[in-house]
């Protein structure tokens, strides 16, 4: 049970966040249009987008000088050139995307093993500023609820005031440990490891530029807000920091949804509800959006002039964006989900296209936009799996919500933007090399079970939509109307939820399978043209596609597979995926030793990173996997 809670619960707790925040937001989207929200936009004055935007520069630049100080608390000093680009490209694809391949540490660990800092040098500077953002939301979060314990409103009507400074004093108290800490206690053991601390001086840097950093981010937000009787800076700086907790908590690209949601009820006594979605959008552009098309960019460049020098051959560099651009594009369908589940939440606007559909723009109206934002969802978890028809399935889903969006009335703009990630997907056809279970494996009875029963829901929420009586609401609205009959709220609570779950299992990875290592594996091996390890704890084999496997050993909490896959490439992309699932699966992380320069890409994919072994062969690991350990027990192997 522990095991499921650390695998599967903060996934599953944040799927309940996002579930509430789209029932929240359903019911407040309900008197609400998108000219309203277009007005709210176009109402903002000239000067605040211009002092929004200097805000924006001096918050990224704040951040910027995390990176430098980790550095120097590693003990390998960066110049502040570097460490600008490493944080930028890190916070601003970790915020946007919020995946592993491209998390921060990922990012962060590709760009200073790149300039010589040992893998513990790497995981010192990542743990430093990590631990800097959450000392700023303490120490301010403390504050706050001091001065302010009433400042969300359904806590405060619900729970004393004194419980709400109490939280706040203890916040407080962890700020001023660590401060007390970092002056009488240079380094402590915890869970096995040497934690050292930085100085006095260090950690007071340390803790101040965390405050001005998620301070100016907020002003970012308040100078977009229209001046409000009783909305205070201070009382903003709460409800700001509450909802970018929630966001945390829900693990959604950006917060989407989750931090919206908590942003636009805890601003309804201030102000009207149009212009706090306008500056929530204008928010997302400035500290988001333009920064991650920056961003992207720079990454992709760094990442095309390093591999400039370990791989030839002019088809691997005109791959060599692809670890980026399948998470983004998996990203970007997520966010695009979300986005039709919000837009089935608004009403419908009366146009020509939607009179001449008749009762197409009926079924394509708040009920099928929401289906198919809800199927995106899904399917960009398959695309972060490299799975073929994930790709399929989004682009198809993609110029769905389109179809969607535009029958709906919205704006031609709109429209387009939906059909540019699924152009795009169209144009990276090798990035996705991985079959699922519906398409790699002989069908099995949970497989069949599984496709009858999205079969089935599909056509019945598509019956409900057509000719129902719900059709101008999203389906998880559905079950809690009231005034619907008993026996269509559960059809379609159980049908929606049914069809997610199935689409969900067809996405799933082939099998795991970890062969044990015996005679029969190192015959296989030999027979691949592999030589077999004197010593392995167990091997991976593929069949289909020619074949392909490797043996690998197991450390403490690591699995590291013993030279490249030996086989056809696909096949042997495959099977180091199966390894990475494989490890996932039972709770430990995966690592590749001695491997060659012709399957990098695949895997950084997987979110490991090179470690350069100076013979032309690589350590491929990710920060969390202790390289430096790795290292020690392999020589000594």
């Amino acid at each position: 049970m522990l095991a499921l809670l650390r695998r599967h619960g903060p996934t599953a707790f944040g799927l309940l966040l996002l579930a509430g925040a789209l029932y929240v937001v359903q019911k407040e989207f309900r008197g609400l249009s998108m000219a309203d929200i277009r007005a709210a936009v176009a109402a903002v004055p000239g000067h605040a987008l211009w002092v929004a935007a200097g805000w924006t520069v001096l918050a990224y630049a704040v951040l910027t000088i995390y990176d430098r100080l980790g550095s120097v608390y590693a003990g390998k000093p960066v110049s502040y050139v570097r460490t600008s680009l490493a944080s930028f490209c890190a916070y601003t694809l970790a915020h946007n995307l919020g995946v592993a391949a491209v998390s921060g540490a990922a990012v962060r660990y590709r760009f200073y093993a790149a300039w010589g800092l040992t893998p513990v040098e790497i995981a010192k500077v990542i743990a430093f500023t990590s631990l800097t953002f959450g000392l700023g939301g303490m120490a301010l979060g403390g504050t706050v609820l001091l001065l302010e314990p009433e400042i969300l409103p359904w806590f405060s009507e619900n729970v004393p005031h004194w419980v709400m400074r109490a939280i706040g004093v203890a916040l407080l108290a962890v700020v001023g440990a660590y401060l007390v800490l970092s002056r009488f206690l240079p380094h402590f053991q915890a869970f096995g490891h040497r934690i050292d601390l930085p100085g006095f001086r260090m950690a007071c840097a340390q803790t101040l530029l965390a405050v001005v950093d998620v301070a100016v981010t907020a002003m970012i937000f308040y100078v977009l807000l229209p001046e409000a009787d009783g909305l205070t800076f201070l009382r903003f700086l709460g409800i700001y920091l509450a909802a970018y907790s929630a966001g945390l908590a829900a693990n959604v690209p950006g917060g989407l949804g989750v931090f919206d949601t908590v942003v636009l009820v805890a601003l309804q006594p201030y102000v009207p509800a149009p212009q706090v979605i306008g500056a929530l959008f204008l928010f997302r552009l400035y500290y988001y959006i333009v920064p991650l098309f920056l961003a992207g960019l720079l990454f992709a460049a760094f990442e095309v002039s390093q591999r400039r020098h370990i791989l030839a051959g002019a088809q691997t560099e005109a791959r060599v964006t692809d670890s980026l651009e399948v998470p983004a594009l998996a990203g970007l369908s997520g966010i695009f989900g979300i986005a039709l589940l919000f837009i089935g939440a608004l009403p419908s606007r009366g146009t020509r296209l939607a009179e001449w559909a008749g009762d197409w723009a009926a079924l394509a109206s708040h009920f099928a936009a929401s289906i198919i934002g809800s199927l995106l969802l899904v399917v960009a978890y398959g695309m972060l799996r490299r799975l073929r028809i994930a790709r399929i399935a989004g682009m198809a889903l993609l110029i769905l919500g389109a179809a969607a969006v535009a029958l709906k009335g919205e704006s031609w703009w709109l429209v387009l933007i939906f059909l540019v990630p699924a152009g795009l997907l169209a144009t990276i056809r090798t990035a996705f090399y991985r079959d699922a279970r519906l398409t790699g494996e002989p069908l099995s009875g949970s497989t069949v079970i599984s496709l009858a029963a999205g079969s089935i829901c599909a056509l019945l929420l598509a019956r409900i939509a057509w000719r129902g009586p719900m059709t101008d609401e999203p389906w998880y609205a559905v079950p809690f109307i009231s005034d619907a009959p008993a026996s269509l709220r559960f059809a379609v609570g159980l049908a929606g939820v049914l069809l997610l779950v199935a689409v969900l299992r067809l996405l799933r990875p082939s099998r795991l399978v970890a062969a044990p290592y015996d005679d029969a594996a190192r015959a296989r091996l030999a027979a691949l043209g592999a030589g077999a390890p004197a010593q392995a704890d167990g091997a991976v084999f593929i069949d289909n596609g020619g074949g392909a496997g490797f043996a690998f050993r197991k450390l403490q909490g690591v699995w590291i597979g013993l030279g490249d896959p030996v086989g056809e490439e696909a096949a042997c992309i495959s099977a180091l995926w199966r390894f990475r699932d494989i490890c996932e699966r039972n709770g430990v992380r995966h690592a590749f030793w001695r491997v060659g320069p012709g399957l990098l890409r695949p895997y950084e994919d997987s979110g490991l990173a090179a470690v350069p072994l100076g013979d032309g062969r690589f350590l491929a690991s990710s920060p969390e996997s202790d390289p430096r350990w790795l290292l020690e027990q392999m020589r000594a192997d």
